[in-house]
C-alpha cells in the first residue's frame, strides 16, 4: 500500500512522520530548476534584451528592462495564490500538485523558448509574461508540498535545503545564461535545464490524493473569497507576510540594477561576468548558512530570532553598498548579504509555514505568501527608476534598500504566535 493510499484524509493531515533524505533532494532540485527558469533572465538575459531593444523603441535600457519585470511580476501575483488553490482542489490520480509541477514546468519550458526567439520589446513582454505564469504554477505546487509531507520540526532544515536550491538556481541560471554563448542559447539552456530538474520528483515520489468527499464544495464566490485573508482574523500571518514583503522588496532593489551598477558606476570592465562573480560569492556564503540557519532552529524551536538579526545582517550588507561604492566593496556587501539571507530563507520558510491557518488551503494560503516574494518585484521597478535617474543614484537606491530591510526585521517581533 503506497503513502498515498492509507487514507482518504492524509492529504489534509497534519504530517507527522520525518521525510527521507531522498525526498528532500528531489524537492529541492524540481525547486532549484525553477529559480534557473526565472534567474538566467532575470539576472543575464532579460538586461542584454532590453539593450538591444531600448534604440528602436525610444525607451531608455533601464526603463524598458522596469517595464517588462513589472508587468511580469503583476501576472506572478496572480498567478502563485490562484494555481496554488487549484492544486489544493485537485482530485487527480497522480495527487494535489503534481500535475500542475508537470503543466507549469512544461508550460515554462515553452515560454523561454518563445524568449530566445523574441525580436522586440512585446514578443519579449509576452514571453516574460507566460514564463510567470506558468513557473508560478509549478512553483506554488513545489512550495505546497512542504506543509502536506514535513512535520513542523523538521520544516527548518527542509526549508534550508530549499534555500540551497533556490541559491543554485539562481547562480546556475546566472551561469547558463553568461556561459551559452547568446541571448537565444541562454533561454534554451535555461529551459533545458528547468525539464530535467523537475523529472526526479514527479517520477520517483508518490503525491498524496485528495478525495473527492473532501473535496469543498465550489462556489465562484466562496473561491474568489478565500483569497482575502484578513489581518485581523490571522494577524500571525500578516505581519509575517509584511516581513517577508520587505526583506524582498530590499533584495529586488539591490538586485535590479545590478548589471547596471557594475557597467555605469562601478565601470567594471566585464559587467556580465561581474554579476555572475557576485551572485557565485553570494551563494557560497548563502550556503554556508542556509541549512544550518534551518537546522539549529528546529533544535532550538524558535524562529523570530534568525529572522530579526538575518534582516539586520542584511540591512548592513546593502548599505556598503551605498558606502563603499568599489568592486571590493561590491564583493565583501555580496558576502555579507549572503550569509544573513541564507539564514532568513530557511527559517523565514518555516515560520510561514507554522502560521498557515488551515490545511485544506495550503496551497492557496502559500500562495498568497508567496505574493510577497512577487510584488516586490512590481515595487522596486517603480521605486528603483525615479531613485536612479532624478533622486541621487545609486547611493541613495541602496540607502533606501537597507532601510526597507531593517524595517522588516523589526516587525518579526508583532508576530505573537511563534517563539
Amino acid at each position: 500500500m503506497t503513502t498515498a493510499d492509507r487514507a482518504p484524509a492524509a492529504a489534509l493531515a497534519e504530517p507527522v512522520e520525518r521525510v527521507g533524505r531522498g525526498w528532500t533532494s528531489a524537492l529541492s532540485l524540481a525547486n532549484g530548476a525553477i529559480w534557473v527558469g526565472w534567474y538566467g533572465p532575470l539576472q543575464i538575459l532579460l538586461a542584454s534584451q532590453a539593450e538591444d531593444f531600448a534604440p528602436a523603441s525610444g525607451m531608455s535600457k533601464e526603463a524598458m528592462l522596469a517595464w517588462v519585470t513589472g508587468v511580469g511580476a503583476v501576472v506572478s501575483l496572480a498567478a502563485n495564490p490562484l494555481f496554488g488553490a487549484l492544486s489544493d482542489r485537485t482530485t487527480s490520480r497522480r495527487g494535489r500538485r503534481t500535475p500542475w509541477i508537470v503543466a507549469g514546468t512544461a508550460g515554462g519550458v515553452l515560454s523561454l523558448l518563445l524568449l530566445a526567439g523574441a525580436r522586440g520589446v512585446w514578443t519579449m513582454a509576452l514571453g516574460w509574461c507566460l514564463v510567470q505564469l506558468t513557473l508560478n504554477a509549478a512553483f506554488a505546487a513545489v512550495t505546497a508540498a512542504v506543509p502536506d509531507r514535513v512535520p513542523r520540526f523538521q520544516r527548518g532544515s527542509v526549508g534550508g535545503w530549499l534555500g540551497v536550491a533556490q541559491i543554485l538556481g539562481v547562480v546556475g541560471g546566472t551561469g547558463l545564461a553568461t556561459a551559452a554563448g547568446g541571448i537565444g542559447a541562454g533561454y534554451v539552456a535555461c529551459a533545458v535545464f528547468t525539464a530535467l530538474g523537475v523529472l526526479p520528483y514527479v517520477l520517483r515520489y508518490e503525491d498524496l490524493r485528495l478525495a473527492e468527499e473532501d473535496r469543498p464544495a465550489w462556489s465562484w464566490r466562496g473561491f474568489a473569497a478565500g483569497f482575502w485573508l484578513s489581518p485581523r482574523r490571522y494577524p500571525d500571518l500578516g505581519w509575517a507576510w509584511l516581513t517577508r514583503f520587505l526583506m524582498n522588496l530590499s533584495n529586488a532593489l539591490v538586485l535590479l540594477y545590478l548589471l547596471y551598477y557594475l557597467r555605469d558606476r562601478l565601470h567594471h570592465a566585464d559587467p556580465e561576468g561581474g554579476v555572475l562573480i557576485l551572485t557565485a560569492v553570494n551563494g557560497l556564503t548563502l550556503l554556508a548558512t542556509v541549512v544550518v540557519g534551518g537546522v539549529w532552529s528546529d533544535r532550538i524551536g524558535r524562529r523570530k530570532p534568525f529572522v530579526i538579526w538575518s534582516g539586520v545582517l542584511m540591512a548592513v550588507a546593502t548599505a556598503m553598498l551605498a558606502a563603499w561604492q568599489t568592486w571590493p566593496g561590491a564583493i565583501v556587501a555580496s558576502a555579507v548579504l549572503g550569509v544573513g539571507f541564507g539564514v532568513f530563507t530557511s527559517v523565514d520558510f518555516a515560520l510561514m509555514t507554522d502560521v498557515l491557518p488551515q490545511a485544506g488551503d495550503r496551497g492557496k494560503d502559500l500562495g498568497i505568501i508567496n505574493v510577497a516574494n512577487a510584488l516586490p518585484q512590481v515595487a522596486a521597478p517603480a521605486l528603483a527608476a525615479p531613485i536612479v535617474t532624478y533622486l541621487g543614484g545609486y547611493r541613495v537606491l541602496y540607502l533606501v534598500s537597507a532601510v526597507i530591510c531593517l524595517a522588516g526585521a523589526v516587525l518579526v517581533g508583532r508576530i505573537r504566535g511563534v517563539d
